[in-house]
């Protein structure tokens, strides 16, 4: 027991301390945890680990569950107006159409029955929520809301499907008498209802719990942990989809004024890593012998059609009716991130003992090496070729939420002033800052100084100021720098002017000398802007107009309100 106990907290040790890895160079680390997993079992030591097929299909479980909740406590409500519509078709819709082309690959490639074709396509048809929303955030993107928000909602919302065509799919090889079509179709309704009904009642139930009960603090991250899982675990025994259900309470939860949101997000970020890796390192060692990677030549071929046929024909088919742009179609196939959930799934057969059925495992981990080694290590430099990146939003140095009123949201935020806006040393007098915020003091030489407004300030000090949420970006803005990337600062991007889309064309055409349609005169920037996109504007949409382009800078719900522009 000791010794089991030394080897999986020496494996997480290693694990962790090689994440720096990653960045350096350029591979995944969810790739390296499922390395140190293989090279331990490679070794001889995975019998200290129970990493028989039921253990791993329960840690499994257990861990994209908990993935699922911190990311959907992380997906902001206003992304789903840009992108709740396009990610639920491509998350049903879409993955039909790329486990029927993969299965069918599947059948000539591996040469089996179509019913066990169709099945391998259907494992490796899901995008991995644990893979797209670890490699978004440890690459610090800032993508297009409309990109980022439909591969964020789809990587949440497709495991209902997908989880729907295996069982089907097993059903029909293992049964003497298959399911008919209504049977299929009814178990399909049933786990979409159940698990939106149980998500959306259990993050109300859980919201409301957090708001009425006065807690010791370290408790408010483990209720949500607690009442996720039970969540999942109870709309699971009613046969719905407990994936859903947890990340739609993870998105109510996220959303909803709470007390001690941070700390529940800081923790569930510990937690939601500590999954990954537990789950990546017991993957590693349950398909680690080498005589289960016998079809390596076979997993490169189907993962090379499921890369470059299968997911763009499935993105082109669902999202053209929704105005995507072609680049923007082109990365959100491209980052179609297979992880955990198709091995999981594969391990579907192994239980069912259907025949051949350890050619599922071994295709699923070969497509998911293959998916993070080629499509995550070039995530960051395909959205830069495709200029789909924003800048990035300054933000504080630290930000820590006051909870001293339920009506105020203030928050203590440190700001560091950096050499390049802070020299000279000067004061904030005749500088006009944002409303409703308070000077607290400057951090100089590591001596506390009480401020003033005559004070001078100089680069490297620390201020800490006290303001509300929505203050942070504009004091950001001021105090400290922003990209170190020159191509995507801010005024290379949006260009050097910014223009209140309120702005009538014909003004514009005053300004600029740009031959505006008379037709146009009397519209706004705003509203000229609107009618030339096919869908929802987010920020970073461009519609060239003559010798310049206007760039959407900053919106207010679905309103733009302001423009950049650039002069070509």
């Amino acid at each position: 027991m000791i010794l089991t106990l030394l080897f999986i907290a020496a494996m997480l040790m290693i694990s962790i301390l090689l994440s720096p890895l990653s960045n350096r160079i350029g591979l995944p680390v969810l790739l390296l945890f499922l390395g140190v997993g293989v090279v331990a079992g490679q070794n001889g030591f995975g019998h200290l680990l129970p990493a028989d097929t039921e253990t791993t299909f329960l840690v499994g479980h257990l861990a994209l569950a908990i993935i699922l909740l911190d990311g959907g406590m992380r997906t902001r409500a206003e992304t789903f107006r840009a992108g709740l519509k396009p990610a639920i078709t491509l998350a049903t819709l879409g993955v039909v159409i790329t486990a029927g082309i993969t299965g069918l690959a599947a059948v000539w490639i591996l040469d089996l029955p179509l019913i066990y074709g169709l099945l391998i396509g259907t494992i490796i048809s899901s995008t991995d929520a644990a893979a797209v929303f670890a490699l978004l955030q440890n690459r610090g993107l800032r993508l297009n809301q409309r990109v980022s928000a439909t591969l964020e909602i789809e990587s949440g919302s497709n495991d209902p499907m997908a989880i729907f065509l295996t069982i089907v799919l097993l059903e029909l090889i293992v049964q003497q008498t298959p399911p008919s079509a209504i049977d299929a179709g009814w178990l399909l309704i049933k786990q979409l209802t159940l698990g939106g009904i149980g998500g959306l009642l259990g993050g109300i139930v859980v919201a409301w719990l957090l708001k009425r009960f006065a807690l010791i603090d370290a408790f408010y991250p483990l209720l949500v942990t607690a009442a996720g899982l039970t969540i999942f675990s109870a709309i699971t025994l009613l046969d719905g989809s407990g994936f859903l259900a947890i990340y739609l309470m993870g998105v109510i939860v996220g959303n909803r004024q709470v007390k001690r949101m941070d700390d529940i997000l800081q923790v569930h970020d510990g937690l939601a890593w500590l999954a990954q890796l537990c789950l990546f390192l017991m993957l590693g060692l349950l398909l680690a012998p080498e005589d289960k990677m016998e079809h390596i030549f076979e997993g490169i071929m189907l993962g090379a059609i499921l890369i470059l046929v299968a997911r763009p024909l499935a993105i082109a088919l669902t999202l053209w009716p929704f105005g995507f742009r072609f680049k923007e179609q082109l990365f959100i196939s491209w980052v179609g991130l297979r992880g955990a959930v198709p091995i999981v799934l594969a391990l579907f057969p192994l239980m069912a003992d259907i025949e051949n059925a350890h050619i599922f495992p071994t295709i699923a981990f070969i497509v998911v090496i293959m998916s993070l080694m080629v499509q995550g290590t070039t995530l960051a430099s395909s959205a830069r070729w495709l200029k789909l990146e924003l800048p990035n939003e300054p933000k504080a140095l630290q930000h820590r939420a006051l909870e001293w009123s339920d009506s105020t949201h203030h928050q203590l935020m440190i700001f560091e002033l950096d050499g390049e806006h802070w020299t000279p040393p000067r004061s904030l007098t005749g500088i006009r800052l944002p409303e409703g915020i308070v000077i607290c003091a400057t951090l100089r030489d590591d001596k506390l100084i009480p401020w003033n407004l005559d004070f001078v300030l100089q680069a490297g000090d620390k201020l800490a100021i006290i303001g509300p949420v929505d203050t942070e970006i504009t004091l950001a803005r001021l105090f400290s720098s922003t990209d170190s990337i020159p191509a995507l600062r801010e005024k290379v991007f949006f260009g050097v002017f910014e223009l209140d889309a309120n702005i009538l064309l014909k003004d514009l055409k005053t300004s600029f000398g740009i031959d505006v349609p008379e037709q146009e005169h009397e519209k706004t920037l705003a509203q000229f802007i609107d009618a030339q996109l096919p869908n929802v504007p987010v920020v970073g949409d461009r519609i060239k107009i003559g010798p310049v382009t206007l760039v959407i800078k900053a919106m207010q719900g679905d309103e733009i309100i302001k423009v950049g522009l650039k002069i070509s």
